[in-house]
């Protein structure tokens, strides 16, 4: 589990390195992202190392959005006066999201070929 802890950590590292030392817009953890996926892909043994600590990160990722909520309630009064246009925002990108989704779906189904029986 360490090493498996430490490779993560290792590709968000240079991930943030390479970010800064080449002043690019894309944020670090996404340039690690990058190059775990293509370290999975290139090396089939690290994904074996990576499935059990991943699966193990990700079935408690909602303890994650514990210090957003704490957030939100902590500073309730600030959205007070704010009520309508977060629920339009919440709304309206929501359904925004689903119809992307939708279209998007559509799209691919439309290229792959893919026909309904």
């Amino acid at each position: 589990m360490l090493h498996a802890l430490l490779a993560i950590l290792a590709c968000q590292l240079i991930g943030e390195a390479a970010s800064h030392a080449l002043a690019l817009a894309l944020p670090g953890p996404v340039l690690g992202m990058i190059l775990m996926a293509a370290a999975l892909q290139l090396f089939p043994r690290f994904a074996d190392i990576l499935r059990p600590t991943a699966q193990g990160l990700l079935s408690h990722m909602s303890l994650l959005f514990i210090p957003a909520g704490v957030g939100v309630v902590g500073h309730f009064a600030a959205f007070e006066g704010q009520g309508l246009g977060l629920a339009l925002a919440i709304i309206g990108s929501t359904i925004a999201a689903i119809a992307v989704g939708a279209l998007s779906f559509v799209a691919v189904a439309r290229l792959t070929g893919s026909r309904d029986e």
